[in-house]
């Protein structure tokens, strides 16, 4: 138990930490965009932090495997290196004990990884498409941010408004320039007021931008003839959205589902969730035996090679979930040999490590009773 609490301690720890540095570079990244979106109205701020934490399952299902298969080449790698290991070897500790006292953390941290592929992530993926519908039924002047100019794409209009206040119902300073992508003139109007308001129409239901004290300006760019209008309320009709409901993506699609689907995304998908904590355990088997290192060579000579060796094995199983989803293999489980591959290249990584040991043993001389 002194042992396993030690080699446990020193994988989970390793682990947590390449996880947390890996799930930082990506929700770094990730954050980035959403908020260029959301500065540049195309997402509405509120949204930011709640579609983070529903995708947060989404990253950790692919980051924790990684952070485990590091964690063990890393850990293990600085016991070779400080002979710790020779000293457990010594004291009878060989390879195959060390993978099964592995094995045993690896199990609970492939149950995790099982539980947020087949039920976080899924549920966390389908709050987000909800987001999503949420916001493209927003009219553009709901996602409007103060003090920017907002252009909405295929409509040929930008807007700006200095200032918002009642919840979004009344805007000071408001500038509106539209242009028809199609008029060959290229003829522009151009709005400006002190104050804007939003109504309801109560008979249609349909929505108004009312501007009050300001101008409209209509006429071609660099042409004299501008035609001026002074208005005290201009009303203008915002376009309503038109949300069409789409089929929920196969991420958002709950496991029960899937599981009585007969569609080849959605057998690609399923047979994706119950490859993730299989995933883990053969990983597990894979960097034991890469993690062994001479001490006088570094803990880091391995390491390129066992991330190809790993990214190969999440490429085959990514290519193979591709070609059950565009229909050219059958839905048979075809990632399964993919695993059992990459066990047989493990157990010939332990066995090339136990040769040496199992030949000695073969070749000592047996005692003959007198």
């Amino acid at each position: 138990m002194i042992i396993f609490r030690y080699l446990a301690k020193e994988v989970v720890y390793t682990m947590a930490a390449v996880s947390g540095v890996l799930l930082l570079i990506i929700m770094s990244g990730r954050f980035i965009r959403y908020l260029g979106e959301a500065a540049t109205g195309q997402l509405r701020a509120d949204f930011l932090f709640a579609i983070m934490g529903y995708r947060l399952p989404g990253f950790l299902e692919l980051i924790i495997p990684l952070g485990l298969f590091l964690g063990i080449l890393l850990a293990y790698g600085r016991l070779y290196v400080e002979s710790e290991m020779a000293i457990l070897t010594a004291c009878g500790v060989s390879q195959n004990q060390i993978l099964k006292l592995t094995l045993i953390p690896a199990a609970f941290i492939a149950i995790l990884v099982g539980f947020m592929g087949i039920v976080v992530s899924p549920w966390g993926a389908n709050h987000v498409e909800n987001i999503f519908a949420q916001q493209d039924a927003m009219t553009e002047f709901e996602t409007l941010v103060p003090g920017r100019f907002q252009g909405q794409e295929g409509a040929g209009r930008v807007t700006y408004t200095e200032e918002l206040f009642d919840d979004r119902q009344r805007m000071r300073n408001v500038f509106i320039s539209h242009s028809n992508p199609d008029d060959t003139k290229r003829r522009l109007t151009v709005l400006v007021a002190e104050e804007g308001t939003q109504q309801i129409d109560e008979a249609t239901g349909s929505r108004y931008l009312m501007l009050h004290n300001g101008y409209r300006y209509d006429g071609t760019p660099g042409q004299p003839d501008y035609r001026v209008t002074r208005y005290k309320v201009y009303g203008i009709k915002m376009p309503e959205s038109k949300v069409t409901k789409e089929s929920p993506k196969e991420k958002a699609i709950a496991t029960s589902v899937l599981w009585h689907s007969d569609k080849p995304e959605h057998q690609a998908e399923l047979q994706w969730r119950l490859s993730l904590p299989i995933i883990v355990l053969v990983i597990t088997f894979l960097a034991v035996p890469l993690s062994k290192v001479n001490p006088r060579q570094g803990r880091f000579l391995k390491l390129l090679p066992a991330v190809l060796i790993y990214l190969l094995y999440l490429g085959i199983l990514i290519g193979l979930k591709g070609a059950i989803e565009d229909g050219k293999v059958s839905v048979f489980p075809v990632l399964w040999p993919a695993h059992l591959i990459f066990i047989g290249v493990a157990w010939l990584l332990l066995s090339k490590d136990n040769l040496p040991r199992i030949l000695k043993r073969k070749t000592q001389p047996v005692e003959q009773e007198g």
